[in-house]
């Protein structure tokens, strides 16, 4: 299942070209993949609270097209691959149906220790 929003490109995302600023596009993917899980109705501060959480370990980012200053862009996740310890996402920016950037984002779950840990059944259960 996909997860869509629309964010619009504000002046401070852009640097001194008029165009995104390539790191901020990791900004829209995490918050593509909190939107995702909340839809999915994992609630990650809660999660957090009980020493369950993740940490990005991959992230493959291929820039194609120029996103600017008062555009209106589509963030697209899906799960792609749950594993014991993993998740892998599949992201897309897209500008109307033109894609911007596509990413592939291996997260991690990780304990209070910030060493990995299983990902929770119930939780593993919501993401397929």
């Amino acid at each position: 299942m996909a997860h869509k929003f629309t964010k619009r490109i504000h002046y401070h995302d852009t640097d001194c070209g008029g165009v995104v600023y390539y790191a901020n596009y990791l900004k829209y993917f995490e918050e593509g993949r909190a939107e995702y899980m909340r839809q999915q109705g994992i609630d990650l501060k809660s999660w957090q609270a009980d020493g369950v959480q993740f940490a990005v370990r991959r992230a493959e980012v291929d820039y194609r097209y120029p996103a600017r200053y008062g555009d209106l862009v589509s963030v697209e996740s899906t799960v792609t691959e749950i594993k014991n310890a993993s998740l892998r996402f599949s992201q897309k920016v897209l500008l109307e149906e033109r894609l911007c950037v596509e990413a592939v984002i291996v997260l991690v779950c990780v304990g209070r220790d910030f060493r990995p840990a299983s990902i929770p059944e119930k939780m593993a259960q919501a993401l397929r």
